[in-house]
C-alpha cells in the first residue's frame, strides 16, 4: 500500500476470523516495524508473538484474575484517570463502539461482556506482546521508543492485509502474561497488541475514531 493510505485507512480491530497467521508473514511485518528510531539506535524493544495454547492459557488467566478482583499488575505506570478533554474523547470512542455494537447504555451483561472480550485479546488468533529492557526501566527514552515501535507495528501489520489493536488490558494482569509466554526477568512487559485477519462482519471494525481538529494540536513558531 501507499503509505498514506495505511495511514488513512488503518483502524484498530476488535473482531477477528480464527483463520491463522503464518509464522513467515509475522515474521515480515516484524522485519520492518525493526526499522522504527529509537534513541541512539539502542532498540530496547522485543516482541513475543503468542498463539495457540500458550495464548489460550493468558487468556483465560486473564479473565479468571480480573473476574475474580485481583488487582492489576502492569510494569509500568499507568496514571491517573483521565479528566476533561482527554476523558471526553475516551468516552467519545466507546459510544461510538457501543452504538455499532448495538450495547445499550443499561446494558450490564452486555458491557461487561465487551470489556472481558478486551481481557482476551479481543480472541485475535495472535497476541504480539512489546517488552524493553529492564535496564533502561529508570527513564522515559525507552517507553517512548516502545511506543513508536507499537505505532509502527499496527501500520505494518495493516500494509500486509493484516487488522490489530492495542490493547493494556491483555497485560494488566502482567504475571499471567509473563509465565504461559515465558517472558524473561529481564524484561519489562509494556503493552499487548492483537493481530490477526479482520473480520469483515464485526461491527466494531467498522469505527473510525475522531481526531481533534489540526488547529487545536498544531502550532507554528518562526513561519511567515
Amino acid at each position: 500500500m501507499e503509505f498514506e493510505q495505511v495511514i488513512l485507512d488503518r483502524r484498530s480491530i476488535r473482531g477477528y476470523r480464527p483463520d491463522p497467521v503464518p509464522r513467515a508473514l509475522i515474521a515480515e511485518v516484524i522485519s520492518l516495524v525493526m526499522r522504527a528510531p529509537s534513541s541512539y539506535n539502542s532498540q530496547p524493544w522485543h516482541f513475543h508473538a503468542i498463539s495457540g495454547e500458550p495464548l489460550a492459557r493468558i487468556r483465560a488467566g486473564n479473565v479468571a484474575r480480573m473476574v475474580a478482583g485481583v488487582p492489576e499488575s502492569r510494569e509500568f505506570r499507568a496514571g491517573s484517570a483521565y479528566a476533561g478533554a482527554h476523558r471526553e474523547r475516551q468516552v467519545g470512542v466507546a459510544k461510538q463502539l457501543f452504538a455499532a455494537m448495538g450495547i445499550a447504555r443499561d446494558d450490564k451483561a452486555g458491557r461487561e461482556d465487551w470489556m472481558l472480550r478486551g481481557f482476551r485479546q479481543f480472541d485475535a488468533p495472535v497476541c504480539v506482546i512489546i517488552t524493553f529492557d529492564r535496564a533502561l526501566a529508570d527513564g522515559d527514552d525507552a517507553i517512548f521508543d516502545c511506543g513508536g515501535v507499537a505505532n509502527a507495528l499496527v501500520n505494518a501489520a495493516w500494509s500486509r492485509g493484516l487488522g490489530t489493536v492495542i490493547n493494556s488490558q491483555g497485560i494488566m494482569q502482567s504475571p499471567v502474561v509473563r509465565e504461559y509466554a515465558a517472558i524473561p526477568e529481564d524484561e519489562v512487559i509494556m503493552k499487548s497488541v492483537a493481530l490477526g485477519w479482520p473480520d469483515p462482519d464485526f461491527p466494531a471494525n467498522a469505527v473510525v475514531s475522531e481526531r481533534k481538529p489540526l488547529d487545536e494540536t498544531l502550532r507554528f513558531v518562526g513561519f511567515p
